[in-house]
């Protein structure tokens, strides 16, 4: 809602008025004004996902362009994890959530942070943290996040929020300078960056709705999209109850937060599954466990790198409502081990032994048990595990650190 506002004078607080100080008042206002003042340019019309659309207008252009740039540094990242199989998959799986052609005008890229998220540029490109790729469940919830990021593409919310700052700024800035040239400054950033925040979650909103509603038409399990955000919750409560603090899942996030608060993301994205309809029933649990499984190391290690052991070891349990695996065993034993408390180290072997005994054990799960054996003193067991390892994987980088631990335990 416009906020009303007045420049005339209050003959009680500003006495009277000097005729030079109101000139150069109103000199500094029409600059002010003409700030704000842009020439028009063409609206971007129709989807920006039409094979073979080009940006409209300068300020599309303008923001593509930028977009483009970011584009390329990415792709000379260290960060960058390149993997054909897994990128494909995903092109695979947002094919099926937006359709065949609308699809194409996105370029997906993998990029390896240990935090959940996930972001789409105005000009295709869609970017997904490996710390949300260790989160999901299955490729329903994969399906539910590059749906809402498409949703954000599709509607040019990168667009309108270019605008929206910049309009808010100009407003600040105009209404502060006749604030006080009226001689009653008035300081109107709160009010106005809180309406641009509010305009922001609005938009998170909408693509969280469009991304459930692909979801529907693609045969997914909607419900997907509502368990993501109770899953957070869970974390955040098991982060805190390690840490001996309080759970801040539910704490306000205050007028300049830019998305709406899990809890309320949960809420409205379960209700609206039951509107789109949650007899779609398909998963794909198994289908996205074989498509990450070979970045399950490089996940954990990242994960646990984190220093977070409750959340950590609630993330591994949930993962494992179906049962243990090599890998989530494999997982633990990390976990306990990298904490290293007095019994986290014997427990950590035990995880391992577990783990190597799994059909799906991945070679890793030798050379924890290794460390962990050598850890605790147990020399001869330590060798045979670690000379496991280096059969499993020969080119091991820290190879020769290994082998003068094997050649200490014989």
């Amino acid at each position: 809602m416009a906020r009303r506002f007045s420049v005339a004078r209050n003959a009680d607080s500003c006495g009277e008025v000097n005729l030079g100080n109101l000139r150069r008042f109103i000199a500094v206002a029409a600059i002010a004004w003409a700030s704000l003042s842009v020439a028009s340019e063409p609206k971007p019309f129709g989807s920006p996902a039409t094979h073979g659309y080009q940006p409209i207008g300068v300020d599309e252009k303008g923001i593509w362009a930028e977009s483009d740039e970011t584009e390329r540094e990415l792709k000379n990242s260290k960060l960058l994890v390149r993997d054909e199989k897994l990128t494909a998959y995903l092109n695979k799986v947002l094919c099926r959530e937006v359709g065949s052609e609308r699809c194409t005008a996105a370029r997906i890229y993998v990029v390896r942070q240990p935090f959940f998220n996930a972001s789409m540029y105005p000009n295709g490109m869609l970017t997904v943290f490996t710390g949300a790729l260790i989160r999901f469940r299955n490729e329903a919830q994969l399906a539910a996040v590059l749906g809402h990021e498409f949703g954000h593409f599709e509607a040019r919310h990168g667009l309108l929020g270019l605008k929206s700052r910049r309009n808010t700024a100009s407003w600040i800035n105009w209404l502060t300078v006749i604030s006080i040239g009226a001689g009653q400054y008035q300081d109107y950033r709160t009010a106005f960056w809180g309406n641009h925040y509010r305009f922001s979650r609005d938009q998170e909103r909408d693509a969280d709705f469009r991304g459930i509603r692909d979801m529907g038409t693609a045969g997914y399990r909607t419900l997907n999209a509502s368990q993501i955000w109770s899953g957070l919750r869970s974390e955040d409560d098991a982060t805190a109850t390690a840490r001996g603090v309080k759970s801040l899942k539910d704490s306000p996030q205050g007028l300049f937060a830019s998305h709406p608060m899990n809890a309320e993301r949960m809420t409205y994205l379960a209700d609206e599954a039951v509107k789109v309809g949650v007899g779609n029933d398909f998963d794909g649990a198994a289908e996205y466990e074989a498509a990450i499984s070979h970045l399950w190391p490089m996940l954990i290690d990242d994960q646990i790198k984190l220093n977070d052991f409750g959340g950590s070891e609630f993330l591994l349990a949930s993962l494992a409502t179906n049962g243990w695996t090599g890998p989530l065993l494999y997982a633990r034993g990390e976990l306990y081990r990298a904490r290293g408390r007095a019994t986290d180290v014997q427990q950590s072997a035990l995880f391992y032994r577990k783990a190597t005994g799994m059909p799906d054990a991945p070679a890793q799960a030798w050379r924890g048990l290794g460390l962990a054996l050598a850890r605790n003193g147990d020399r001869p067991g330590a060798k045979p595990a670690i000379d496991e390892y280096l059969k499993r994987n020969p080119q091991a980088g820290d190879k020769p650190m290994l082998l003068m631990i094997a050649g200490e335990a014989q």
